[in-house]
């Protein structure tokens, strides 16, 4: 099914996919409040950071909206990507794209982000995307489950209306690898926090 220009009450535009087997296939997005896409500009450096090939890669979309991460991953080869979603209007819209792209490797699962994250086997992903609602209350939380579901070498990519800083972030046994500021956007990766990097008093 294609949504190419398929805008009206439901679908207010589009998102692209940036890289991978996929590339530049347009994905309709649902007309919701509060919803907000990770801008392209964003994606790009995101994976640009994490490398363009995610072959073999564990990874969850633990807050999917309209999925844009979650494809975005499989997209470059992730054998494995769980995209959770509350609405369920997206989570109908999220399916809609798996079907469109043919999207093997991807499973969708209506639910609460931070609940799945903590359901998941310790150390088992190497990529976790946490972009919750900028008003929410669930940033913590979710740092918190992301931190003992990631693998030694993996990375949380996280979206967030302020910059978390070392001293919130290591209590959650993290530490920021890479940080960018795009418009009220802060896009943080994280990786796990080596043990001698751990601030002494």
């Amino acid at each position: 099914m294609k949504y190419k220009n398929r805008v009206n009450a439901t679908y207010g535009h589009e998102v692209r996919i940036i890289g991978g087997q996929w590339k530049r296939s347009k994905l309709a997005v649902v007309d919701k409040a509060g919803l907000r896409p990770t801008p392209d500009r964003v994606r790009e450096t995101l994976f640009n950071w994490l490398g363009q090939d995610l072959t073999g890669w564990r990874c969850i979309d633990a807050f999917a909206g309209t999925g844009a991460l979650g494809f975005e991953a499989a997209s470059r080869g992730a054998r494995e990507v769980l995209l959770v979603e509350q609405d369920a209007a997206l989570v109908a819209q999220l399916k809609r794209v798996q079907i469109q792209l043919q999207a093997s490797a991807t499973r969708i699962v209506r639910g609460d982000g931070v609940a799945a994250l903590r359901q998941l086997a310790a150390a088992s992903m190497e990529a976790v995307f946490l972009d919750p609602p900028f008003d929410s209350l669930l940033f913590e939380a979710a740092l918190q489950a992301a931190a003992r579901t990631l693998a030694p070498d993996g990375y949380v990519y996280l979206e967030a209306p302020i910059l978390w800083t070392r001293t919130q972030l290591e209590p959650m046994g993290l530490m920021l690898h890479r940080h960018l500021k795009a418009g009220a956007v802060h896009a943080h990766l994280l990786r796990l926090l080596s043990p001698g990097l751990a601030h002494t008093a």
